[in-house]
C-alpha cells in the first residue's frame, strides 16, 4: 500500500462524499463539532494558563517583527494552506465552517464563561479544553468536508508518513510551541498540556470512531 493511500479518517455514517455538497447529517455534525471546538478553545483560553502553540508562535514572530499578531496569525495560516500543496490536501466546506464558526463561538463562550482565580479550577479548565478540542477535531475531520489549515497539515503529513495522528500531531505542536518560545512567545502549562496531549486525543478518538462507527467500503 502506498503511503498517500493510507485512510486515517474513517468513513462514518455522517461522512459526506463530497467536500461541498451540503447534505443535512454531515453538515449537522460539521457545524455541532465546530461549536464544540470553540467551547474548548474558550475553555483554555479561560483557564489563563497559556495560549495554544500556534499562538505562542505568531506571539514570537509579532515580537521579533513588530507586526499585528492577528495579521501573524492569517499569515501563518496562509503559509500552512499552501503546504497542503506538496501533500495533495483539498480545500472544502469545512475549511471556511472552520475559520468562521470556531471564532464566533470563541468569542460567545468567551463571555459566557466566568473568569476563574483558582489555580485546580483553571487546570480543570485546561484540561477539559484540551480533551474537547482533540474530541471535536475527530469529529468534524471524519465529516470529511475538508480540515482547517493546521489538521489538513496534519492529516496530509500523516498519508504522506505513515505516522499515528497522535505522533505527528504531537510533532507539528511541540515544534511550533519551541520555535515560538526561542522568539519570545510566552509558553505556560496549558500551552505544553496542549502541545504534547491534543494529538493522542485525535488519536484515540479516531480509534474509537474507528471501531464503532466505521462503514466498510
Amino acid at each position: 500500500m502506498k503511503k498517500s493511500n493510507i485512510r486515517v479518517l474513517p468513513i462514518t455514517p455522517w461522512s459526506s462524499t463530497s467536500k461541498w455538497k451540503c447534505k443535512f447529517l454531515p453538515l449537522l455534525v460539521l457545524c455541532l463539532s465546530l461549536s464544540l471546538f470553540g467551547f474548548g478553545e474558550a475553555l483554555l483560553l479561560k483557564s489563563q494558563l497559556g495560549s495554544a502553540p500556534w499562538t505562542v508562535l505568531a506571539q514570537g514572530i509579532a515580537i521579533q517583527t513588530g507586526l499585528n499578531i492577528g495579521l501573524i496569525t492569517f499569515m501563518i495560516s496562509v503559509f500552512v494552506l499552501l503546504a497542503w500543496i506538496p501533500l495533495k490536501q483539498q480545500l472544502g466546506l469545512g475549511t471556511l465552517l472552520n475559520i468562521t464558526i470556531i471564532a464566533v463561538t470563541l468569542g460567545m463562550f468567551d463571555k459566557l464563561l466566568p473568569n476563574i482565580e483558582q489555580l485546580v479550577i483553571q487546570l480543570l479548565f485546561a484540561i477539559f479544553g484540551i480533551i474537547t478540542i482533540g474530541i471535536a477535531s475527530a469529529l468534524y475531520l471524519t465529516t470529511h468536508m475538508g480540515a482547517g489549515p493546521r489538521d489538513g497539515l496534519m492529516v496530509g503529513l500523516c498519508q504522506a508518513t505513515g505516522l499515528r495522528v497522535g505522533i505527528i500531531r504531537t510533532l507539528i505542536e511541540g515544534s511550533v510551541c519551541l520555535l515560538g518560545w526561542i522568539l519570545g512567545g510566552v509558553v505556560g502549562l496549558a500551552t505544553l498540556l496542549f502541545a504534547f496531549g491534543v494529538g493522542w486525543v485525535v488519536q484515540y478518538s479516531l480509534v474509537f470512531l474507528t471501531k464503532h462507527y466505521q462503514i466498510s467500503n
